[in-house]
């Protein structure tokens, strides 16, 4: 299944209700900041950071997805500004952005996600935050989402080695229970990682 039929339609797949990780963390940015919201999907990450009254850009690579974001972001009384981007094929900026969310981007192989890891890194201005969630490769003991692809998933080394000279803000490998839409409920293996990149 495309991206695009997954994100097509009236419901939402992932919900409309943030990550518990995005909520949990958010008290580490402050209001004006501005922030990149990395394979956004339907907007339920960017909504709730731009109700905190963050700056959100949010990136995807389905247009459905994103009309969805916006309309979801209309309903709630905020506004964020998207960009249709294949991530394979984005240049990303320099130095634009205090803060970057990855949540669940787990799509990309090795290669891919090498590539994207760079440039997250690239869009973060120096100090900036680097916020990634997402499933463990314990997540493949699990029926509640995820690719079914081991090098797809993540441990707390791979991202550890993304950002060798980063500050590790907080790094967590861990069990939960999703209820996020149809797309992520159970019982789930999930890491957290926070990393701020070097002032210099």
């Amino acid at each position: 299944m495309s991206w695009d039929e997954r994100f097509s339609g009236e419901h939402f797949h992932y919900g409309t209700e943030p990550a518990a990780f995005v909520t949990a963390q958010a008290w580490r940015l402050t209001r004006g900041a501005h922030v990149l919201s990395v394979a956004e999907g339907e907007g339920r990450n960017a909504v709730w950071l731009a109700a905190q009254g963050l700056c959100v850009h949010a990136l995807d690579g389905s247009a459905p997805a994103l009309s969805k974001a916006h309309k979801l972001a209309a309903e709630r009384g905020v506004t964020i500004t998207s960009e249709h981007a294949d991530l394979s094929r984005y240049i990303w900026p320099v130095g634009a952005y205090d803060a970057v969310f990855g949540v669940f981007i787990q799509f990309a192989p090795p290669a891919l996600r090498g590539a994207i890891f760079r440039g997250m890194a690239q869009a973060l201005k120096p100090g900036g935050l680097l916020f990634l969630h997402g499933f463990s490769v314990r997540q493949l003991e699990n029926s509640s989402g995820g690719p079914k692809a081991e090098d797809h998933l993540w441990t707390l080394d791979l991202l550890r080695d993304a950002c060798p000279d980063w500050e590790w803000l907080h790094q967590a490998d861990y069990d939960a229970h999703l209820d996020e839409g149809p797309g992520h409920s159970g019982r789930a293996a999930l890491i957290d990682f926070i990393a701020r990149k070097p002032k210099a």
